[in-house]
């Protein structure tokens, strides 16, 4: 049974079939003896341990473990409070996942075929979900198509989300331990990808909204240096991101009134409480939780340009958004419902918001960095993704590359996200995405052509048109 085969087999209630019943797999790394699984065109080893961490404290690498590693079963979610727009619009995003506060996995994908003395480019995955949602194993990033199709392996990482990994304050709590988290699993990865026949000296870091935020800032992360070569962006809401110290320091004045050993539902039935903080200040307040400057591993808002800079010379990156990120976003605004049903005033007002704050938020902030990259001697390539079902509101929407990139029929058919596009149709669009993406890892390079209907390039010193 093929990975596709394997996936439509998921029961009605959504559970995964993990590789509990496949046959097995095993890799001797650093790490261990990983005793992985065999699913068609790829194998597995899911759920492994690359670090360990108390409730607020910072990972520790995880130990070599004297005995057989198992990884048979899908990483566990991080503890979070469901985001309803992901559970409306991604069609049960992480359906049959369990949450576990011991949550610091990874989950290695290869091709079946591959080689452990050979040297495949590795992509490591970092999910998005506003810094508060999301998983490395969620259905919606199933990695068996990329990797089959490519010849590449991919990790995808799970790491601590909104008040547990993204708030801290002196004397307090440790800030970044999300993105510490992070560092750790590319240690894992820089220590053992050569197991599994990958290439630890071409690994390229992709993620999406946060998770490019979190990318971007591994970029210029203590600790982080050496440990990947490349760097995919994709929609990073990067407008968003500076000033916000003000707005976290009452956040976490709000956070400390509940003690660190309160029981975990208390911990998170916090967080709307803390969030709330954050609304005064406008965009910022839309995604309060995420990196803090300052603190470890990042440096002061001040040093961020020149840090960047000196990051040109060591990454490579491809970076982008889509064409009306947005539009994800903007029916979810209060009184937007109103102006809709006021026909070409509601639609002309509609679009409007969609420009300016895919602009604002994404589209600016990314051509910016993309130039300060290639001033500073970098190289790389800018891009917008097009692609979208005729007429829906959502065409290239926030998100709407993840589709084509990871995830599979049974994962995003039903979605709101691509109502009305057919999926003998989004398949060929997901191949040739893929590729590029594959072909950004594998080189570093991507051809400036033109795909219409599915994404322009530029290089880094200019916008694509």
């Amino acid at each position: 049974m093929n990975w596709q085969d394997r996936v439509n087999a998921f029961t009605d209630d959504r559970d995964r079939a993990d590789g509990r019943d496949a046959p097995e797999r095993t890799w001797s790394a650093p790490a261990g003896e990983i005793r992985g699984w065999l699913d068609g065109d790829v194998a597995r080893a899911t759920g492994i341990p690359y670090a360990t961490a108390e409730r607020f404290g910072r990972p520790v690498p995880a130990e070599p473990s004297a005995e057989p590693v198992e990884a048979r079963r899908w990483a566990p979610a991080c503890p979070q409070v469901p985001m309803d727009i992901l559970e409306k619009l991604l069609w049960h995003p992480d359906a049959g996942m369990e949450e576990d506060e011991a949550c610091l996995n990874l989950s290695v994908t290869v091709p079946a075929h591959a080689d452990p003395a050979g040297s495949l480019p590795v992509m490591v995955w970092i999910h998005g979900g506003s810094y508060t949602a999301g998983a490395g194993d969620a259905h919606v990033f199933e990695a068996a198509p990329i990797v089959s199709e490519q010849d590449v392996i991919v990790v995808s990482v799970t790491y601590r989300l909104s008040i547990l990994g993204y708030l801290g304050w002196e004397g307090g709590r440790p800030a970044n331990l999300g993105l510490l988290d992070q560092i750790e699993a590319l240690r894992w990865v820089r220590r053992n990808i050569a197991a599994f026949g990958g290439d630890p000296e071409n690994v390229t870091v992709f993620g999406q909204s946060a998770g490019a935020d979190a990318a971007a800032h591994l970029m210029i992360a203590r600790g982080a240096e050496g440990l990947f070569a490349k760097a995919i962006l994709q929609s990073a809401p990067l407008g968003i991101m500076p000033n916000r110290s003000r707005m976290t320091a009452l956040m976490a004045r709000e956070a400390s009134r509940t003690e660190d050993n309160a029981p975990l539902a208390e911990i998170l039935g916090s967080e709307e409480r803390v969030a709330r903080w954050a609304l005064p200040f406008g965009l910022r307040g839309a995604m309060p939780f995420g990196v803090q400057y300052g603190f470890d591993p990042l440096p002061a808002e001040e040093e961020l340009d020149d840090a960047w800079r000196d990051a040109a010379s060591r990454v490579q990156i491809m970076i982008g958004h889509t064409a009306r990120e947005a539009s994800l976003f903007t029916g979810e605004v209060p009184g937007m419902h109103r102006f809709a049903r006021q026909a070409r005033i509601g639609e002309a007002i509609s679009e409007g918001l969609v420009t300016a704050l895919t602009r604002r938020i994404y589209a600016d902030p990314a051509h910016a960095f993309a130039a300060r990259h290639a001033d500073a001697g970098g190289r790389g390539v800018q891009y917008v993704i097009d692609w979208g079902p005729e007429g829906s509101p959502y065409k290239a929407a926030h998100t709407i590359e993840l589709p084509l990139l990871l995830g599979s029929r049974p994962a995003w058919e039903k979605a709101a996200l691509i109502a009305g596009a057919v999926w003998e149709d989004v398949e060929p669009q997901g191949m040739m995405l893929r590729s590029l993406w594959a072909r950004f890892a594998r080189t570093g390079t991507v051809e400036l052509e033109s795909y219409p209907g599915l994404i322009r390039f530029g290089p880094l010193e200019t916008p694509p048109d």
